[in-house]
């Protein structure tokens, strides 16, 4: 299996960090609020699992899925000799055949979907939304839809690009607009029951959104 995060993602929380001064573990977490001890819940392309493990610190039954080995390998030393109410669960799988439907209260999905194409983060939104039980919750946490006047949008899209550019080259991953998730959640049917906007500079460059699944 060809592991595309081999060499970047040693890298990945460093750059992470760098790029948005600590918004995007910020925004990964922005809902864990919501999160009831016991709950069931998948982080889908967990990576480095800063999200993972702070879900397993409130004492939620976490599953984490990831297709990379190498990003596996570095979430495993980040819980090497830590305790947990609930053991964490690791899949080393493609998200798409990992088929528990209805099983999990909470499913994240962190700067994971801007990986893909839009055919391919469609068809996994609504395989993520499949995972979810009735009344549990979609949660998906990303750079944020441009907004404000023509310049303002200009400067989300450059700094957006930066990162996309960055990953494309060294990851192999999609090259793409910023993806419009919340208009994507509620076509499939999912109802927005809260949505948090982080700032960078001067404007709201992240979101994390959840979408309730009747």
């Amino acid at each position: 299996m060809n592991d595309r995060y081999r060499i970047i993602g040693p890298l990945y929380d460093f750059l992470a960090m760098i790029f948005s001064f600590g918004q995007i573990d910020r925004c990964k977490t922005a809902m864990h609020d919501h999160i009831k001890p016991g709950d069931k819940v998948l982080f889908a392309g967990v990576g480095q699992g800063i999200d993972a493990v702070a879900a397993a610190e409130r004492g939620a039954e976490v599953t984490v899925v990831d297709l990379s080995e190498s990003m596996l390998r570095i979430f495993n030393k980040r819980i090497q000799g830590r305790y947990f109410t609930h053991q964490i669960r690791q899949v080393h799988q493609d998200i798409l055949t990992f088929d528990e439907y209805d099983q999990f209260d909470m499913v994240y999905a962190n700067f994971f979907l801007n990986v893909f194409s839009k055919e391919m983060m469609l068809e996994i939104m609504e395989h993520l939304t499949k995972l979810t039980k009735k009344g549990g919750n979609v949660v998906i946490g990303d750079f944020a839809l441009p907004s404000g006047n023509v310049v303002a949008k200009m400067f989300q899209n450059i700094y957006w690009y930066i990162a996309d550019i960055i990953f494309f080259v060294m990851a192999r991953n999609a090259l793409h607009p910023v993806y419009d998730y919340q208009a994507h959640m509620q076509q499939l049917g999912l109802t927005i029951s809260d949505l948090k906007y982080l700032r960078f500079l001067f404007d709201e460059r992240y979101c994390s959104i959840m979408g309730k699944k009747g």
